[in-house]
């Protein structure tokens, strides 16, 4: 059974960092499309970040620079760093799995990942 833990979440001021984990049980994630996902209330779900099995990273244009996903493939671990926090980063975080294991040039959508985490709250305070 697939099961996806997300960690890493708290309340922080702007400008402060937190990072996000996701383990991943159940199946080797390393092969396959992931990503990092938010959603705040009221407002559509969005893709904030994703990496394919060939290390390719994708984000969103408001995280670029500010926040960055890898993986630790020999845990089956996923990461999201996040840096410079702004308050419109708050939502709920949640990590997802893409069973693909081609290339990505964009963040593929929510539907498209089977696998998903519950989610993990994010807070930034101005």
């Amino acid at each position: 059974q697939v099961e996806l833990v997300e960690s890493g979440g708290g309340s922080v001021q702007a400008g402060g960092s937190l990072r996000l984990s996701c383990v991943v049980s159940g199946l080797a994630a390393r092969r396959y499309v992931m990503a990092w996902f938010r959603q705040a209330p009221g407002k559509l779900r969005e893709g904030v970040a994703a990496i394919d099995g060939y290390g390719t990273t994708v984000y969103q244009d408001s995280v670029k620079g500010r926040f960055t996903i890898s993986k630790h493939n020999a845990k089956n671990i996923l990461y999201l760093q996040m840096n410079s926090l702004k308050p419109d980063d708050t939502a709920m975080y949640y990590c997802a799995v893409q069973l693909s294991a081609g290339t990505i040039s964009g963040i593929p959508g929510w539907e498209f990942f089977t696998e998903r985490g519950r989610g993990t709250q994010v807070t930034v305070s101005s």
